[in-house]
């Protein structure tokens, strides 16, 4: 395919996000009379899904204690559930399963569920909750448990099926996608205004009138090909001004699979189980050698995955301690020489797996050593920005939230055609210098 030289709009990064908005940008050109997905090109320096959408564990949860959030997952999950078959959408439902000290958080969760009509069930008490866990799994033994939050609706996605099911959409639609062209820089108007008017790639500039960010934990380097700040003024909701606080940090993603039949995790009945989100301050012991592991708060999910080949996962991230700047996104996940999981990892997940499930205990032989893991970039408060800069340039910074938010694309594409979107509103880089930030959790996830 020969590379354009111009188009009005331009969307780089062939993940979730950058595909999602291509897609939904063509349907809504299309509607509005606006133009046509032929108007829309799609970059990425590597193949489709090569960053964080290709390794993604591919949960789907409405499970947030920021109301934001919350309302933004649910027209998430509307959107996974209109073509479930492109999306390879399994919709098994997620629990979040806690101890005391999150309960009234998790409650706080089930009752603006219900406000937003978006089903669940909440468990209250230490009885009660094992009660519930034990009528879906004969084996559960995790103690210290006191609420279950069982949402109905959410699951997970096959990954890569899900990302070419995705870009297939977007090219009936009109849509090129074009691989191996690298992002160096950008070009805005000659007259000293603000707006891009083109982007330099490896092969050269194409202009554009309209420019969508879409990189995943890459956001830093082309931030700062924008000059946008590297530090920024952060007013905390108690009223307190932080300055110089950087923008972007790197979090370790935690993540693995215990190679066993996948099977093996069926429900009483029978049938394919929710995704299991797990957070305790119950001391959790080696399934090894009984040791303990640590008497801190942790948490761990999991959930069956035929493509993964096993039970697949992950625990909490562990924050990146590098400065920013010195940290190398590239290469990038299983092929990265430091940001992998190792042994520890491993041994604290299948232990935690067998401190839930009894099933699990004696599997740690089972446990798959290879290369599994990627980073993350956060913002200050770990939620994502989703905001215009550079009259033209509209970024989409997930802070590593993404795979499960494919409704951002659609939202975005409403607002580039002039539909602003209340969703949205609320994840605008302002609420940092405003004040206006997303209250916190007690959960040990920085995404939740």
């Amino acid at each position: 395919m020969t590379i354009p030289s111009s188009t009005r709009y331009l969307i780089i990064g062939a993940g979730i996000h950058g595909l999602s908005t291509a897609y939904h940008l063509a349907l809504q050109l299309k509607a509005s009379g606006q133009g046509s997905g032929n108007d829309i090109l799609v970059v990425d320096k590597g193949s489709l899904g090569a960053g964080a959408s290709g390794i993604a564990c591919g949960v789907v949860r409405n499970n947030y204690f920021q109301p934001a959030m919350r309302e933004l997952m649910s027209h998430s999950v509307d959107v996974w559930e209109s073509d479930p078959e492109a999306y390879s959408y399994h919709p098994v439902g997620y629990m979040q399963i806690s101890p005391e000290s999150m309960r009234s958080d998790v409650a706080s969760i089930a009752e603006q569920q219900r406000d937003i009509g978006y089903e669940s069930i909440f468990i209250d008490g230490g009885p009660e909750s094992a009660e519930y866990m034990k009528g879906i799994f004969h084996d559960w033994q995790a103690d210290g448990i006191t609420s279950v939050l069982h949402e109905k609706k959410g699951g997970y996605a096959n990954n890569t099926r899900m990302i070419y099911g995705l870009a297939s959409k977007a090219e009936a639609q009109g849509v090129r996608i074009m691989t191996g062209l690298e992002v160096l820089g950008f070009e805005t108007d000659n007259n000293g205004g603000n707006s891009v008017t083109g982007v330099r790639v490896s092969t050269g500039i194409i202009s554009c009138d309209y420019v969508v960010i879409c990189v995943g934990p890459w956001v830093k380097a082309v931030w700062e090909m924008l000059n946008l700040p590297k530090l920024i003024t952060v007013k905390g909701v108690d009223g307190k001004v932080h300055e110089n606080v950087p923008m972007w940090v790197f979090w370790s993603l935690q993540e693995g699979t215990l190679g066993v039949d996948p099977m093996l995790q069926r429900t009483n009945a029978g049938e394919m189980p929710p995704v299991i989100h797990v957070d305790t301050d119950a001391p959790l012991h080696s399934c090894v050698d009984g040791s303990l592991i640590t008497e801190e708060m942790w948490g761990i999910y999991y959930k069956p995955d035929f493509h993964f080949g096993g039970i697949q996962g992950g625990a909490a991230p562990l924050k990146v301690e590098t400065d920013a700047d010195q940290v190398a996104v590239d290469p990038y996940g299983p092929n990265s020489p430091e940001f992998i999981v190792g042994s520890e990892f491993a041994h604290m997940w299948v232990s935690a797996l067998a401190h839930c499930q009894r099933r699990f205990e004696g599997t740690m032989p089972k446990y798959k050593d290879e290369p599994s893991g990627g980073i993350g970039a956060f913002t200050p408060d770990s939620f994502p920005v989703f905001d215009v800069f550079r009259e033209n340039c509209y970024v989409v910074a997930d802070s590593n939230h993404g795979f499960k938010m494919i409704g951002v694309g659609k939202l975005v594409a409403e607002e580039i055609c002039g539909q602003e979107s209340t969703l949205m509103r609320p994840f605008r880089f302002s609420r940092y210098i405003e004040g206006n930030l997303h209250p916190v959790s007690n959960s040990p996830f920085p995404w939740s």
